[in-house]
């Protein structure tokens, strides 16, 4: 299993927005040339932060902008904002275990409370980081660089 690469495009996103906010009008076009992504599909990303209450984007070319403080907006957030987890289930359960077979009539009771618990500690675990770390992280890594 793995979580698309949309969760990673919306935090370089952030990131950009907050590096270059006030150098750049940052937009998808600029977006994309720093994640080396269609412009249209930071343009779809940006369009489910933007529904999440993430960001504002200006039409045509007015840039986007951070709705909130960094240290408000956690992994979690954007997790749930770009992911498309149905039901707000992580895991997808095989649809028709038969009910004749001792595993099959059984596998939801063995398996739903511990994938539960998996899930619950992946989204503590997101919860606990913001994008202020992200960007802690990134001034960092620039001071080392010069």
């Amino acid at each position: 299993m793995q979580i698309s690469s949309r969760f990673t495009l919306a935090v370089h996103i952030f990131t950009c927005l907050d590096t270059f906010q006030n150098e750049y009008k940052v937009t998808s076009d600029f977006i994309a040339s720093s994640t080396n992504v269609n412009p249209v599909i930071i343009r779809k990303i940006l369009l489910r932060l933007k529904a999440a209450g993430l960001v504002q984007v200006a039409r045509g070319t007015g840039g986007t902008t951070i709705t909130r403080p960094l240290s408000e907006i956690t992994f979690l957030d954007i997790y749930r904002a770009v992911e498309c987890v149905e039901d707000n289930k992580l895991f997808h359960f095989h649809e028709n275990p038969n009910p004749q077979c001792p595993v099959g009539k059984n596998i939801h009771n063995i398996l739903d409370d511990k994938l539960q618990r998996v899930q619950d500690a992946m989204e503590r675990e997101l919860q606990a980081i913001t994008l202020e770390d992200v960007k802690e992280d990134l001034e960092k890594y620039l001071q080392q660089q010069n």
